[in-house]
């Protein structure tokens, strides 16, 4: 998640435009991204924030960041949090993102990862939620990437973007207390009350 406080500002570096070098040059735990010519430090994550990363990472990577086939799950996919990605110029750190296994028969290694991910995950606050639900959005429709999912913990919903050629296609919108299938998760349900931290009886 992305606050509108950047290293140009606070940290002395020079104004923008940025480039990939002067991001990739930012030390790794300033948790920095490079959007539109800007380098924009990612706020400091709330307690609310991490529980719903964690679960998120847990919900999923247990049936799907695995190999196709046996009993754990589908399978078929890589997942990660905070890993840095270069798209069209532009540098993100997403609170999750996920490379189908069939497209990336390997696990991503470089710094940053190249190949665009076939699902992002961004976790909203109050500090970041422009950011979050307008211009990164844009931007990773722009990159071709199929699925985006928006996890709000202030609203405590999940919506869930399809790529089409005109822009993002809302798929689903869920509150917290709602059991769904998400693509391209959609294998399972989830209840949007568990990704989001919550105690939830199965």
């Amino acid at each position: 998640m992305a606050s509108t406080r950047g290293p140009g500002r606070g940290h002395g570096a020079a104004a923008g435009p940025h480039t990939v070098t002067d991001w990739l040059a930012q030390p790794v735990e300033a948790r920095v991204e490079l959007i539109d010519g800007e380098l924009v430090e990612k706020a400091a994550p709330t307690f609310e924030h991490g529980r719903a990363q964690g679960h998120t990472a847990g919900a999923l990577g247990g049936p799907f960041d695995r190999r196709v086939g046996g009993p754990g799950g589908p399978g078929g996919w890589w997942i990660a949090t905070e890993v840095d990605v270069l798209l069209d110029g532009r540098g993100y750190r997403p609170d999750l993102a996920g490379w189908r296994r069939a497209h990336q028969p390997d696990p991503p290694r470089e710094r940053p990862v190249t190949i665009c991910p076939d699902w992002i995950c961004e976790i909203v606050s109050e500090s970041n939620r422009t950011i979050d639900t307008v211009t990164k959005l844009r931007r990773y429709h722009q990159a071709g990437v199929p699925h985006c999912w928006i996890l709000d913990t202030a609203e405590r919903t999940l919506t869930v973007h399809r790529h089409t050629p005109d822009g993002y296609l809302v798929a689903l919108r869920a509150e917290a207390h709602e059991r769904v299938r998400a693509e391209p998760f959609d294998a399972i349900e989830l209840t949007v009350g568990a990704l989001l931290g919550d105690d939830v009886d199965d």
